[in-house]
C-alpha cells in the first residue's frame, strides 16, 4: 500500500509480479542505470501527458460535451473523435509511463500498459497492445473461468461477449459503456470468426493497410461511446459523423487552430510511426521491425540528457494548465 508509483491508477500488477520484487535486497542499493531510465520514462510520460494529451483534450471535450445543444458537423464530429483517439492514448499511456518510471527509480519493474496500439491491424492484435494488465485481467479472472475456448466456437463467442460487456461495466455503470463493451465484443467475435473460416489461406487476408484502417476506424467508433456524457450526446456525434448535421461549421475555429492541428499531426505520427517508449528506452523490448522508420536507440547520455531535459523544462512550463488524467474517472 505505501508503494505509490502504482497505488492510484494501476498498471494492474499481480502479487507475485511485485512481492518477489520487494524481498529482493538489490532495491536497497542505488542503481544508477535503472535511475536514468526510470527518469527517463517519467519525463517521457510527462511529456505525453501535458504537450499532447492534454491540448487533445481541450479540443475533443468541448465537440463532444456540447453536441446535444450544438449538433456537430462532418468536420467537427470527425476532428473531435480523432482527437479523444489520440489523446486518450498519449494521456493513459503517458500516466502508465510515469508510473513505470517511478518504479524504475526504485529498482521495481512494473508490467507495461501500451504496446503502440494504433498500430494494430486486427482487433484480437488491439487488446493485445491497449491497457495490457486489464486485458490480462480479464482474461485470467473472467473469460478463463466462464470456460474460455474450452467448450467449442459458440460457447466461446459468449465468453467473449460477456467477458467485453463486464469489462464495459468495469469503467462506470452506464449504457455508454455497456455499448462500448458490446461493440468490442462484437468486433472480437466478427474477428475470432474471420479467422476460423474454412479455407482462409494468406492469400485470401486483407492487405495490411485495409486491415490497419478497418481496425483503427472501428476502435475510434467504439470511442464514441465511451467518451460521451450520455446516450443522447453519443448519437449526435454518430450523426456528425455521418455528415447528417452538415459538412462544416465556422464552430470549429475557436477549438481547432493552426497549433491544435500540428499537435494532432505530431500525434498520428507519434503513435503510427515512432517506437513506443519501452521500445525506446528497454534493450529487452527493442525490436527493429517495430520501431519505426528512424531505429530510436535511448543511451545514458549527455545528449539524450539535454533533450529529455528540454521536454520536462517545456513539459514544466504548461503544468498551470494540467488536466485530470482521464483514468482517475474510473
Amino acid at each position: 500500500m505505501l508503494f505509490f508509483p502504482r497505488l492510484i491508477a494501476g498498471p494492474i500488477v499481480h502479487h507475485w509480479q511485485l512481492l518477489p520484487q520487494l524481498e529482493d535486497g538489490r532495491i536497497y542499493r542505488f542503481n544508477h542505470a535503472a535511475f536514468a531510465a526510470g527518469l527517463s520514462f517519467f519525463v517521457l510520460g510527462l511529456a505525453k501527458k501535458l504537450l499532447i494529451a492534454d491540448p487533445l483534450s481541450s479540443v475533443s471535450d468541448p465537440i463532444f460535451n456540447q453536441s446535444l445543444t450544438g449538433p456537430p458537423t462532418l468536420s467537427q464530429a470527425w476532428v473531435g473523435l480523432l482527437a479523444y483517439t489520440l489523446g486518450l492514448y498519449f494521456d493513459f499511456s503517458g500516466y502508465s509511463d510515469m508510473a513505470i518510471g517511478l518504479a524504475r527509480m526504485f529498482g521495481i519493474r512494473l508490467p507495461y500498459n501500451f504496446n503502440s496500439p494504433y498500430k494494430a491491424t486486427s482487433i484480437i492484435d488491439f487488446w493485445r497492445r491497449w491497457h495490457i494488465t486489464l486485458s490480462n485481467w480479464l482474461r485470467d479472472y473472467l473469460y478463463i473461468p466462464l470456460g474460455g475456448s474450452r467448450h467449442g466456437p459458440a460457447r466461446r463467442y459468449v465468453n467473449l461477449l460477456v467477458t467485453m460487456l463486464l469489462g464495459g461495466l468495469w469503467h462506470g455503470a452506464a449504457w455508454t459503456f455497456v455499448i462500448w463493451g458490446l461493440l468490442h465484443g462484437l468486433y472480437l467475435m466478427i474477428n475470432h470468426g474471420w479467422r476460423a473460416l474454412p479455407g482462409r489461406t494468406a492469400s485470401r487476408l486483407l492487405p495490411r493497410p485495409t486491415a490497419w484502417l478497418l481496425t483503427f476506424a472501428a476502435v475510434a467508433f467504439a470511442w464514441v461511446f465511451f467518451r460521451s456524457p450520455t446516450f443522447g450526446h453519443a448519437l449526435a456525434m454518430v450523426e456528425g459523423l455521418a455528415g447528417m448535421n452538415g459538412l462544416h461549421s465556422d464552430a470549429l475555429a475557436p477549438v481547432f487552430g493552426a497549433g491544435k492541428a500540428l499537435v494532432l499531426g505530431i500525434a498520428l505520427m507519434v503513435s503510427l510511426l515512432m517506437p513506443n517508449t519501452q521500445t525506446l528506452i528497454d534493450v529487452s523490448e527493442r525490436d527493429d521491425a517495430a520501431s519505426g522508420p528512424w531505429r530510436l536507440r535511448w543511451q545514458p547520455t549527455l545528449a539524450w540528457s539535454a533533450v529529455l531535459a528540454t521536454l520536462f523544462l517545456v513539459s514544466f512550463t504548461q503544468m498551470s494548465a494540467r488536466r485530470e488524467f482521464v483514468y482517475f474517472q474510473f
